[in-house]
Formats: C-alpha cells, structure tokens, sequence
C-alpha cells in the first residue's frame, strides 16, 4: 500500500473541474491537471518517490484509446492506494449558460448545439459518476462554497468525519442533482400566505414561530432525527465521507430553510460530522 492519498477529480465539462483544482491546492494537494490515462502509473510512481502524501489528479477522460482509458487507470490506482473519486455536476440550463458566456467550444459539439453536446458528456461520463465516492453540484456554489464542499469531503487531519450539507430549496426551482437523501416538507403550514411573514424568510424569528406552530412539525423532525441517527454511523462505518440531505419546499424561503436548519442543529458538537448550510433559493424571486 503506497504512502499517497489521491484524489480523482472528474465531472461534466464547465461543471468547475478547474476551480476544483484550484480549491485542492488551495487545501495543500499537489495537483495535476489533464493526466492522460496511460501516464497515470508513472505518475503515481514518482510522486510515491517525493515527500508528497496528498495528491488531486483531474485525468483527461474523454481522450481517445490510445491515451488509455480513465476508467481502468482510475481502478488499478485504487487496488494499491488509498484513492477517491470526485464527480462535479451541474444543471444543463447553468452549463449551457457558462459555455455561451465563455465562447468556448464544448469537447463534445460537433453540431454546434451545446444542449446535444452537455446530453453526449452525460453519457460518457455515467460509469464514473456511479463510481464517484462524492458527487457535488456546483449549480448554485460560489468558489468559496465549492472549496469548503471539497475541505469537508477530502481533508483529514484525526478520525474520519462525514461531512454534512443540509440544503434548502424550492421545488419549482428543481431538485439539486447532488442529494443523497430527500425531505419534503410542503406539507407544513406555508409562511407564504400571509403578511408580513411572505416578504420574510426561514432565518426570521417571525416565520420560525409561524412554522413551530404547525402541530405537524415536531412529529416530522423526531421521526426523521430517528431516521437520520440510525442511518450516519452506518455511513460512517461504510466509510461515506460526503453526504447532502435535501429539505424541499414550494419556493425554498421559509419552510425549508427553517426545518434544515433545526435538523442541522440535532448534530451541532457532534465531532463525527463537519456540518455545512446552503439556502439555495433563499434570493430567488418566484
């Protein structure tokens, strides 16, 4: 078993593979960008010979076969060494977005019809979003957001801790393509409907009594507390490192925001969990 702990970082062209990279050695991770496939255990083999023990390697999966195959490199490395695998998503209406403001060509737009080629990235990219240990949307992330999502999952420095995002969001806004778990609270009492509380938010204390008066609530955060108790050490042990847990209203101001943060607040001083909020559609206007 080598000394280095590697990092695969993949994803979807113009989901942030760059900035990600950046983030790692922001974090102390030597990093190497573009790695075709067929280098991969040459390069893993020098830098077993150097001081180095925390290595981000972004390979480029989309070369040709004679530059090797990401999937198969990726799978010999992690037989002899520790190694994850990040995958960063995105929605499609934010990549077309970035590429169109950019004016850069994407890898796989042969028509010139960026929707087309975002739909050919998906499906070459599966196999490794399914082998990814962590998958971040970067939808709605800042670069700062993006790198402590990245210190949470991959920095160590004692016991493995699992790394917690409870993210608030409104349905009609769509799902975050990153959720392991998923809570809909849209049964609750909306805040919504009246005054002044709609013009105000899940962080205001007027809507956070507005919603604890909902007799619905109490039951719903002790039965998914139970829930979520029995569930993180079986995480933990199966050696998860990431996990983001969905609360979904109609438009993600209030009922979600409230309900994440008191769910959040169950494992605050836990050393287990290194805990992270995103209100993601907290400024959006319907």
């Amino acid at each position: 078993m080598g000394s280095l702990r590697i990092v695969f970082v993949t994803g979807l062209s113009g989901a942030g593979l760059s900035q990600a990279i950046k983030s790692f050695e922001d974090l102390g991770f030597y990093c190497i960008e573009h790695l075709p496939p067929v280098v991969l255990d040459a390069a893993v083999a020098a830098l077993e010979n150097t001081a180095t023990r925390d290595v981000a390697i972004a390979l480029d999966v989309r070369s040709d076969t004679s530059l090797g195959d990401a999937r198969s490199a990726i799978d010999r490395i992690r037989r002899t060494h520790s190694a994850k695998m990040l995958f960063l998503d995105a929605s499609d209406e934010l990549l077309v977005r970035r590429f169109s403001e950019t004016r850069r060509r994407h890898p796989f737009a042969q028509t010139g019809s960026v929707r087309e080629a975002i739909e050919a990235d998906r499906r070459v990219l599966a196999p490794l979003r399914e082998r990814a240990d962590v998958v971040i949307d970067t939808t709605s992330l800042t670069h700062g957001a993006l790198k402590d999502r990245i210190a949470g999952a991959f920095l160590t420095g004692g016991p493995v801790r699992l790394a917690i995002a409870f993210v608030s969001f409104g349905f009609k806004f769509g799902l975050p393509t990153d959720l392991d778990l998923l809570f809909d609270v849209r049964f609750l009492r909306n805040p919504n409907y009246e005054e002044p509380l709609a013009e105000q938010t899940g962080e205001d204390a007027a809507v956070g009594a507005f919603i604890e008066d909902d007799p619905s609530l109490e039951p719903f955060l002790a039965k998914v507390g139970d829930l979520l108790d029995y569930l993180l050490p079986r995480y933990l042990a199966e050696g998860k490192t990431q996990l983001t847990i969905g609360i979904g209203c109609t438009g993600g101001r209030h009922r979600s925001v409230y309900v994440a943060r008191r769910l959040m607040r169950r494992y605050e001083g836990d050393a287990s969990f290194e805990l992270a909020f995103e209100a993601r559609d907290l400024a959006r206007v319907a």
